[in-house]
Parts: C-alpha cells; structure tokens; sequence
C-alpha cells in the first residue's frame, strides 16, 4: 500500500526587501511585490526601481544587488490534511539561503543546481504560516570562502568558482555581470503518507534487439508495511514487493525489438512512456531506446553502432535571469538550431543544467545534448563546502537526466584541463586544489555508478590522458581560438582535427536588436553603448582586422555593420566546411554559439532578441547533409552525411567575373554513406589572371564558389518586388557578378524576416526572397541598407 502524495504550490503573495549591503549606495527595497519564480533583478526592473540592465550601460550603475543581502517572505494558509509526513521542497534557490518557516530555521543551502527537500510537518500549524528565505550577497558568501580557502586563477576578476552558481552571473565575453538572487524554480509544500517514490532513475540499454530498462527506485517511508513497485513501458510492466525497511528496488522490463531512438538526419525518434508507481506516488518519463559509446582517441560517437558526424552548437543560458526563458522561447532556440541542419547541442559549463524542456525538446527532435557539469575557465576548490556540495548536485543532476535518449556525454568541464596546463595557474596555485579531483575521480565515479549507459569525458579541450597536451588536435577534443584571436580564418585551414568542440569568430547582434538596446546617437561602432555591449578584450579591433583582405574596410556604420556580420559567416563557414571535408578522422564540429543571454556583439549565430544573424543562413548550407566546398585553390571537397550513397557527376567550371567561361571539367563522384571525398581540379581551372577570374564547383544545385583575388566588377541588377499575403517576395536577377546577396528588413519592422541570405548570383542568375513583416515599402526594402552586396 501507499497514501496519496499532493503538492500544493508556494508561489504566491510574495515580497522581498533589502536586508543589508557592503556600504554600496542603494535604493529602499522593503516588502516589494515578487514573482516567484523568479530574481531580484527581474522583481526590481518590474516595480520601476532600477533600469533594464540589459539597455545602454546600465548594467554598470546596478553591481550593488550582488552585494546585498535579501529576504523573501510569504504567508499561506494550512489545513491539516491528515497525512503522515509534509515536505517544503526548493526547486531552485539562487544561492546561499537560509528557509526559516513560523520562525524556525528548517534548512540552509549553498548551490543553485540543487533541488533541496526539508521535513516542515512538524513546523506547519493549522491558520497562517509564514515562510521566509534569506539569500546572503553572492559576493559576500563567495569572497568569504575565497578568503578562507585561498585565491585561485580564472579567466575573469570574479570570484565565480567560490561558489555553486552559474558562473557566467559574474560576467563573461558575452554577457553582462548581473550577480541574481532569488527563489528560481518552484517552491512547494508536498504531503504524503505511508510511501512516496524519492529517486527514480531508468537505465536504458540494448540487448541485441531487445530494449532493456534497469529501474533503479529509491522510497521514502512513513510507514513500514510491504510496498509494491510497478513500473511499465510499451506494454512490458513488472513489479517488486518492499518487505518493511527496505527502501531500494531494480525492476528489469525487456521489451522486445523496440523502434530505436535516433540522432537527427540518422532515423526517427521515437519515445515510449515509462511510469513508474508505489501506492498513490507516481512517476512518468519519456524515453527512448539507443546504445552510445565513445571511440576515445578519436573522440567519435557511437549511436546504436552507427558512428555519428556531431555539427552543432555550445549553448550557453538564453538569458541571464533563467525564470524567464519559457517553454515557447526553448522550442524557437531548438528550431532555429534544427533548422540549420544542426544535431547537436553541448550545454556550457559555465552555465546550468538545464530545464526538462530543454531536453524534451532534444528528445523528440533527436538532437545529441553533450552536457558539461557546471565548472568553466577558473581553478575550483575541492575542499571547504564544494566537495559535498559538487558530489550532492551531480547525484542529483545525473539521476534527474537518466531518462532522456538526447543525453549522449557527460563532461566534467570546460577549459579547466587546459587552464592549468596551458595558462600559467600552476605559477600560482602553490600546490592549491585546483579541480582535478573532481574531474579525474569525483564526477567519473559518480557516472559510473548512477549512469553507465554514456560516456564520461573529463573536460574540453582534452586529449585523453592527463599527461598530454589537453588541446592537442590530433587526439580528444579541441578548442580553436588562434583565429579569432590572431590569425585570419583561413588559418583554419591548417587544422586537422579529430574533433572540434569549440570555435567561433564574432559579430553584431541585427540592426533592430542593437538600436533596441543602445540608444547612441549616431550609432558609431566607437560609440558608448555599442562598445559597452561588447565584452570580448580588443573585440572591435578583432572584427576590423578580421577583414584581413577578404572584405573593404567599412566607411560608415551600415557598412561596419554588414561586413562584420558577412565576415563572421564567412569564417565560420570556412571552418565548419573545412572540418566536415574530414570525415571520418574529424567527426565534431561544434559552433561557438547557438545563442546570446543579452542584446550584444558575439559569437552567436542568433542574436539576444532571437534574431537570426548572417551566420545562422551561412551555417545552413554549411551543415547540410550533403555539401560541395573549396579548400584550397587545387581541390574542391564533397561530402555526403546521408545514410544512402551518392553518385553524382560534379561540374568544375572557370570563368571570368563577368560570366565568360573558359574552360569546363566533368568527375563522377561515387561517395558511400557518411563519407568525404577530395577531388584534385586540373591544370585548366588554373586561372590564367587571378584578378579577374573564378571557379565554380557544382553538384546538382549544390555550388561552391572560389572567387578572384582582386576587387570583384560593381554589381549591377534588377529587382522586383511583389506583394504576398503578410510579406513581399523580392526577385533580383543579376547583369553581373553578385557577391553575398543579403535583405535586412529589420531595419524597416523591426518583426521582419526574410527566408534567405548570402546568395551569390553569376550574371543571368535570379534569386527569389521572401520577407515578412509590415511597412515593407518596396522602394525601401530594395535600397541601401536593406538590401546589401559586397560589391555594390
């Protein structure tokens, strides 16, 4: 038997007030209205006391919230239910808080990435109850134990490893320092009598071609008669009976030749729902049926014996104050990153663990979730609190994650490896604790023991043993940041990895969304609140040499606005199709970055207000399963990520930038299945003037361009345009040469899109566009600077 479980919700009728500060000026905060969940960034900016953080540089006049000291309060009515047992449960406090219910303390906590559950039945009283959580300054509690324990390097001045919250609160070179505060997922009391089912955690493997889930159960109990425990999925359900005292149970189900779950662009996804019940507790997942291994040398994935090209994105939060990212706002991210091609997304760690949406989400759109534990770019403490707080929230994580088929890797970090290798810590730590025992024993243990269906990999970048050189491309994963750095893109060229697992090059969020959140006058890529929402060291001068020889130096903003954008699609297209041209000795190549938290100029591929940048339409044809591409002047690359053969007849042909062709070659092209092939190009695509020639490569409708070396002839075209439902389809046909084609309707609503971008036309050539949104004035929409080439 087991009693009813019921949860009651503690969400409303909350208020917080400013308790005390470092002597910071500060605005009165008491008893303002607060949304829980929620933060006191979000509680302050809806009540109107402080700016948004995220326009102009306000983010600078608001440090003194990370600094005070806060108290939530509530009060609710209680009516003794009867049950045997009440327990408050904190889904998420941000960070080091003290829960004090009718004036008693009833628990203390010290991670955000814990769920934390405390007996109250014996605090609750019949009538009116209040409930309080007192949140010590972030900073406070972080300097304290950094004070105590002894400074470690990082990559930023903050104190961000001394405590367990997401890291990048502090500041990062994308994102604002905006350090929260605050009751972050739900809060609630739940009752319960007899039993109720405290952990459940499905292991799913496969047998031949058979599925198998170990259900490993764990009960709390209020009383000790026998239990039954049932669990069922497709049809196959088995049950265990609990003799008094026993808590733990395995229930085995075999269900026989289950549709296997697959990666994105490898099969479907199909899921089955797995309940699991002890009395009245009941619990109820989706999952999938799949095996993973990781080839580890090679760093290649293995998905039901099939090994899998990973091309996709780091993600980092999509918003610095989590509460807000709803369920709607997931969904769009996922579909933007799908419908570049992407399979993959790796969750950063100096972010979260994130929201059962988001891995729904991957679940049924079948993209591989890489999942780093939260620890990045810093030497971490292992002594002080963090051991028990790092081994508490990885139990916790790992279990709550078990059942989802996206879940492919788990990652002890991010950088941390490297950083003490490669950046100079060891000079400073004077034999401090820096990490490793988490990485090499801690977090490897706990996998192995709640979760041996996936792989467990001890950081990026890494090369597979702790005595090697952790960035080395030749083995592991690798981070390549020479070239936004240092050197120009091609450079990328020079690489040949197994796996890359983090690269990127820069560029400005959409016009709406930087006009939206700077209010200069003149926008100047030198002006205050442009510079203010760049955070990468020297990141302008970045985007401007960048340029190298590959793009005009800008004479205007307009300008500087689209060539850094197209600059930054250009690179990372040369990267991503450098990469895939490896196939099978390079099977990784991850974007640095899907998203943006913040209105800002990054590495992302969609903007902080959700906006696809040039590099998003660039990617698109990038990750397409098939692709045809130049690496160098003497070999064209074609590759075929499909699961049938390709045979095709590729078309090299050299002609003059004013469309005369001079000379024609034809190759069968014979590809397997998820393979690459090079092709070298004959004595006759040898240009015989540099300047003004260039070479077309073409599969079918796939086409790679290599252009001339000098300046390309003024672009000349003709356009119409042509009213459509709530939009205007755009129609351009070339006379000349048209470089990177591209529409920016959000310069004239700031809610309009536009289905392609970056298309080169030879002359003779039409491009057709589709833009939605309103006041799309044709004589607008076609004109500078909505509609852009490079050789306008």
């Amino acid at each position: 038997m087991g009693g009813r479980v019921v949860i009651r919700t503690l969400h409303e009728g909350w208020t917080v007030t400013a308790v005390s500060s470092t002597g910071q000026p500060r605005p009165v905060v008491a008893g303002l209205p607060a949304t829980v969940p929620g933060c006191v960034h979000t509680d302050l900016l809806d009540a109107g006391i402080i700016p948004d953080p995220y326009l102009d540089d306000n983010e600078n006049r608001l440090k003194w919230i990370g600094r005070t000291d806060w108290s939530y309060e509530t009060s609710f009515d209680w009516t003794d239910p009867g049950d045997q047992r009440a327990d408050l449960v904190c889904e998420g406090l941000d960070t080091a808080a003290t829960v004090i219910l009718n004036g008693v303390q009833i628990g203390q906590t010290a991670n955000q990435h814990r769920v934390y559950r405390f007996p109250a039945r014996h605090l609750l009283r019949e009538g009116r109850n209040t409930l309080k959580v007192l949140f010590e300054a972030p900073y406070g509690y972080a300097e304290k134990q950094r004070a105590a324990l002894g400074d470690r390097p990082g990559a930023y001045n903050e104190p961000y490893q001394f405590i367990r919250k997401m890291a990048c609160n502090f500041g990062w070179d994308w994102g604002p320092t905006v350090v929260t505060s605050g009751i972050w997922r739900p809060i609630y009391l739940e009752t319960w009598s007899s039993a109720r089912l405290a952990e459940v955690r499905p292991l799913v493997t496969l047998d031949g071609r058979d599925g198998k889930v170990r259900v490993h159960v764990t009960v709390d109990r209020a009383a000790q008669a026998p239990l039954t425990v049932t669990a069922s999925v497709a049809g196959v359900e088995d049950r265990v009976r609990l003799a008094p005292g026993e808590r733990t149970a395995v229930i085995t189900l075999t269900v026989p030749e289950p549709d296997l779950w697959w990666p994105r662009g490898y099969g479907e996804q199909p899921l089955y729902t797995l309940t699991v019940t002890a009395g009245d507790s009941v619990w109820s997942r989706e999952i999938g049926f799949r095996s993973v291994t990781l080839e580890r040398e090679a760093f290649r994935l293995i998905v039901n014996g099939q090994p899998v090209f990973m091309k996709g994105f780091n993600w980092i939060p999509d918003d610095c104050f989590p509460n807000r990212v709803t369920r709607e706002r997931v969904a769009e991210r996922f579909h933007q990153a799908v419908d570049t091609g992407a399979n993959t997304l790796r969750v950063w760690g100096g972010g979260l663990y994130e929201s059962e949406d988001f891995y729904a989400q991957a679940d049924a759109l079948g993209v591989l979730v890489w999942q780093d534990f939260p620890f990045a770019c810093a030497a971490y403490p292992e002594e002080g609190p963090f051991r028990a707080e790092v081994e508490a929230e990885a139990r916790q994580q790992v279990t709550r994650l078990s059942s989802h088929p996206s879940l492919v890797l788990w990652c002890g970090n991010n950088e941390n490896i490297e950083g003490h290798a490669d950046w100079g810590w060891q000079d400073t730590l004077d034999g401090r604790s820096w990490g490793a025992g988490f990485y090499f024993d801690l977090l490897p243990k706990i996998v192995a023991d709640l979760d041996p269906t996936r792989p467990y990999w001890p950081g990026s970048p890494y090369s597979g043993s702790p005595d090697a050189p952790p960035n080395d491309p030749s083995r592991g994963t690798t981070h390549i940041w020479t070239v936004w750095n240092r050197e120009d893109y091609t450079f990328y060229g020079t690489y040949t990895p197994r796996f890359v697992a983090e690269f990127g090059f820069q560029g400005p969020p959409a016009w709406a969304t930087l006009r939206r959140a700077v209010s200069d006058e003149p926008l100047t890529p030198t002006s205050r609140g442009v510079v203010h929402h760049q955070k990468a060291h020297d990141g302008n001068g970045k985007l401007l040499r960048g340029l190298g020889d590959h793009l005009p130096q800008p004479r205007n903003f307009d300008d500087w606005h689209y060539y850094t954008q197209l600059n930054q699609a250009h690179a990372m297209a040369f990267g991503v199709e450098r990469f895939r041209s490896l196939m099978p000795y390079c099977m990784g190549t991850i974007v640095w970055q899907l998203n943006d938290c913040w209105p800002v100029t990054s590495w992302s591929a969609v903007d902080g207000d959700g906006r696809r940048k040039p590099l998003w339409y660039a990617l698109r044809r990038s990750f397409a399963d098939r692709l045809v591409t130049f690496q160098d002047p003497e070999t064209v690359a074609v590759v075929n990520d499909t699961s049938d053969e390709w045979q095709a007849e590729l078309v090299v042909v050299r002609l003059t930038v004013h469309g005369e062709e001079l000379a024609r070659e034809r190759f069968p092209v014979r590809l397997a299945a998820r393979s690459a092939m090079t092709v070298p190009l004959p004595a006759s695509m040898a240009p015989g003037d540099p300047s003004k020639e260039l070479v077309s490569a073409s599969v079918g409708d796939l086409r790679a361009l290599r252009f001339p070396a000098d300046e390309l002839p003024q672009a000349s075209y003709e356009v119409t345009t042509e009213q459509i439902g709530d939009g205007v389809r755009v129609e351009v046909t070339a006379r000349t040469l048209v470089r990177d084609l591209a529409l920016f309707p959000d310069r004239l609503d700031p809610a309009a899109v536009v289905d392609d971008m970056l298309v080169t036309l030879l002359p003779g050539e039409t491009a057709t566009f589709v833009v939605t949104g309103k006041d799309l004035g044709p004589e607008a929409l076609t004109a500078y600077p909505v509609l852009r080439c490079v050789n306008e």
